[in-house]
C-alpha cells in the first residue's frame, strides 16, 4: 500500500508543478508577446490613456455614439451576460426602460428603427462594436448637439467601418467617438 500512496503523492507534486507553476508561467510568457503585452490594448489620446480598445464603455453624453449596454458595467473582471431569457418579466422591463431612453434622447425615432444591439446587452457585456445601422440611427442627434453636418458624420462613419471578410460589418465605439471628438 506504501508504494501506491507514494506514487500517488509523486504524480500529484508533478501535476501541481505543470498545472500550477509551468502552465501559468507559459501562458504569461505567451501574453507578454500579444499586443498590450497581455494587459490589454490601451487607446491613447494625447498621450493619455481613455480606454480600452476590445471592451466596451458606457458613454453618457448625448454628443456621443452610444454602444451596447452592459449586463455588468462594463467591468471587464465580471464579464457575463444577465441570464435573462427572452420571456423573463425584469428583461422585458430592461429592454422597455432602455428603448423608452433611447427615444427620449432621439426625438424622431420610433421604436421599430432601433436596432436591437442598443438595447439588448451583449453575452459578455463588455461589447465594444455596433453596427453600421446603429450608429445612422444616432446621427440625427449628435449633429444637432455639435452643428455638424450629418454627411459629415455620415462620411466618418463610413471611415471607421470594419469590414471583415467573414461576418457582419461593425465599428468601434470608441475610436468613432475619439474622432468624432477630433472634428472642428
Amino acid at each position: 500500500m506504501l508504494k501506491y500512496m507514494m506514487s500517488s503523492v509523486k504524480l500529484t507534486i508533478v501535476m501541481i508543478v505543470l498545472c500550477a507553476v509551468l502552465y501559468p508561467l507559459f501562458i504569461a510568457a505567451v501574453g507578454r508577446l500579444a499586443p498590450g503585452q497581455g494587459k490589454g490594448e490601451t487607446v491613447e489620446v494625447n498621450g493619455k490613456v481613455v480606454g480600452y480598445a476590445k471592451i466596451g464603455q458606457s458613454f453618457t453624453k448625448d454628443e456621443y455614439f452610444q454602444g451596447r449596454p452592459s449586463a455588468v458595467g462594463y467591468n471587464a473582471a465580471g464579464s457575463a451576460g444577465s441570464n435573462k431569457g427572452p420571456s423573463n418579466p425584469d428583461y422585458l422591463k430592461t429592454v422597455q426602460d432602455r428603448i423608452d431612453t433611447f427615444l427620449v434622447h432621439n426625438p424622431g425615432i420610433y421604436k421599430r428603427q432601433i436596432p436591437a444591439e442598443l438595447v439588448t446587452a451583449s453575452g459578455s457585456g463588455l461589447d465594444p462594436d455596433i453596427s453600421p445601422a446603429s450608429a445612422a440611427i444616432q446621427v440625427n442627434r449628435i449633429s444637432i448637439l455639435r452643428h455638424i453636418p450629418q454627411q459629415k458624420l455620415n462620411t466618418l462613419i463610413a471611415e471607421h467601418t470594419v469590414k471583415p471578410l467573414f461576418g457582419p460589418q461593425k465599428i468601434n465605439v470608441l475610436q468613432l467617438n475619439i474622432a468624432l471628438d477630433q472634428i472642428k
